[in-house]
């Protein structure tokens, strides 16, 4: 921790520009909503954040014109951050009469590595969702000649990516990755390994229904469809709002949207056995 702090308090803030495109924002929001630093303090202290549609003052010509200077001057040292998925085919989704697909290959040449925060980003989310009407993919089926770091949820925790940031930061090199572009740390795992509700599956004590006795006692909620088991994030650890709380903690069970094509199983309420089987 020591190392971490003298690094915040005396390396170069690291510059970040920021791109969104087929996305409702919510990564934004939960970036600002992060907790293990006040996003104040990460806005104003420790990144320079050169360019974000939605947090930045200027707009229009001259937001256009702060990110191309920010690409030239930082040309190799910048981080590009992208919020949402992209359309290779031009049509859908542009930004100043230019594609996203143009935009995102433009800012991602000179960058010093991309993080895809999202669901969208990293897998191509809700936008690819059958039957895709724009042609969505994710930021690692375009870029292929940089390291895509892949931060999904929908949205992620604000912490997440906050913390992958400082990890730079204070070591100079990304942290460990899993086979999708993961950071371990928090991707390591699956909800079901870390959630405070497995003595109850171990047990196999189940809630048959949102309203019973069974789920009033906080008994697994296996039964109504959690995808904890096949869901690799952090959620029952970090949390969300301070720590407060998270899906299965508020009596809702874990749907898996930082997997991919998660809206497309179709499942949400089914338990993961009954889809196993093939039974409808």
């Amino acid at each position: 921790m020591p190392k971490v702090v003298k690094a915040l308090e005396t390396k170069p803030k690291p510059v970040v520009i920021w791109l969104e495109f087929q996305d409702c924002a919510g990564c934004s929001e939960s970036f600002i909503r992060s907790t293990s630093l006040l996003p104040t303090e990460v806005l104003l202290e420790f990144i320079s954040l050169e360019y974000h549609e939605t947090l930045m003052a200027p707009s229009g010509d001259y937001a256009e014109e702060s990110k191309r200077e920010a690409i030239e001057k930082y040309k190799g040292k910048y981080i590009l951050v992208v919020e949402g998925s992209v359309t290779p085919n031009g049509v859908y989704c542009t930004v100043g009469g230019r594609s996203n697909y143009e935009l995102l290959k433009e800012a991602a040449e000179n960058a010093a590595f991309v993080v895809s925060v999202g669901s969208c980003a990293s897998w191509g989310g809700i936008p690819k969702a059958s039957p895709n009407p724009t042609g969505a993919v994710p930021v690692y089926e375009v870029i292929k000649d940089k390291t895509v770091v892949n931060v999904p949820g929908c949205p992620p925790i604000g912490d997440v990516l906050v913390a992958t940031i400082v990890h730079y930061l204070a070591l100079g090199k990304l942290p460990p990755l899993d086979g999708l572009g993961r950071p371990k740390t928090f991707y390591g795992e699956t909800i079901h390994d870390r959630c405070y509700r497995r003595a109850f599956y171990n047990a196999g004590k189940f809630a048959e229904s949102f309203d019973d006795e069974k789920a009033r006692k906080g008994y697994c909620l296996y039964k109504l469809g959690c995808k904890g088991p096949i869901t690799r994030n952090a959620c029952p650890t970090i949390r969300w709002n301070g720590s407060l709380s998270f899906p299965i903690q508020s009596g809702h069970p874990c749907f898996g949207c930082s997997e991919p094509d998660f809206w497309d199983r179709g499942f949400i309420y089914k338990p993961l056995s009954v889809v196993e089987e093939g039974i409808s």
